[in-house]
């Protein structure tokens, strides 16, 4: 098997480590409260830390051309793992690569104002979608995006009014329309209808052949299947799989299965 090119690595993730402490309250009745005085005055109220571990000596290459689906049930670390390569999280130990940009999206409703137009709103999403890109560049971004979601006259509508399918469309055609090193998606395609998601897909496909990867986060297999060419599956804090489309979605079912089972 060929080695991977340094200059086609987006991302690379080396023993990574990323876990929560939090103190544990505890209510004591009167008994326990003066058992616990006697026996140890200073921890009468919080135990030790407790630890929530999220991810445990994980790694993962993401390389160019890579659409890299993400399964795991829900609290397997999908999320976190993401918002780690973005630097929202820092990890309790391990290193994180990132060689080029990202641009991410974790939850549609972000920078929204319900109140506004749909119009409006794309032209706020812009300024956080594309900061480095001009007034002009930013103006194109929001024409093409509000073609591609075919919201029609909806467009001049305040947003709160839009089901949750409008709300998706606009965001999704206004994330996608530049090609990106890495594109991070979350959940985003949830709510899209059918045809918008498969019409989503294909524009998706066309920005990495322009450019880099996607990481793509969804309980959908059907989407999975449409937008990717490799999965990992995420178990128990620990990446569990790592191969090609068909057999990730057949581990993860069975795990599952397994799980629920």
């Amino acid at each position: 098997m060929n080695s991977i090119s340094t200059s086609d690595k987006l991302v690379d993730i080396q023993d990574l480590d990323v876990y929560y402490e939090y103190d544990e309250y505890l209510s004591f009745n009167l008994r326990d409260r003066f058992v616990n005085i006697v026996k140890s005055p200073m921890t009468q109220i919080f135990n030790k830390k407790k630890i929530n571990k999220v991810l445990i000596d994980f790694d993962l290459t993401v390389s160019k051309g890579d659409r890299v689906g993400i399964l795991g049930v829900n609290g397997a670390g999908k999320t976190t793992l993401c918002r780690a390569i973005c630097g929202m999280y820092y990890p309790n130990k391990g290193k994180i690569s990132v060689t080029k940009n990202i641009r991410a999206i974790f939850d549609t409703s972000v920078g929204i104002v319900p109140e506004l137009t749909g119009r409006e709103n794309a032209r706020l999403l812009s300024l956080l979608i594309y900061p480095d890109s001009t007034s002009q560049e930013r103006a194109k971004y929001v024409d093409d995006a509000i073609q591609f979601s075919e919201l029609g006259e909806f467009i001049d509508t305040p947003f709160q009014s839009y089901s949750k399918g409008m709300q998706a469309r606009l965001c999704l055609s206004l994330v996608s329309c530049k090609e990106s090193d890495l594109l991070i998606l979350d959940e985003v395609y949830d709510g899209a209808d059918e045809f918008f998601q498969e019409k989503i897909a294909n524009r998706v496909l066309g920005m990495i052949d322009k450019s880099g990867g996607v990481l793509f986060v969804s309980h959908s297999v059907d989407n999975i299947r449409k937008s990717c060419n490799r999965v990992i599956v995420l178990d128990k804090c620990s990446k569990v799989f790592d191969g090609n489309v068909e057999d990730g979605i057949n581990f993860y079912q069975g795990l599952y299965r397994k799980n629920n089972g």
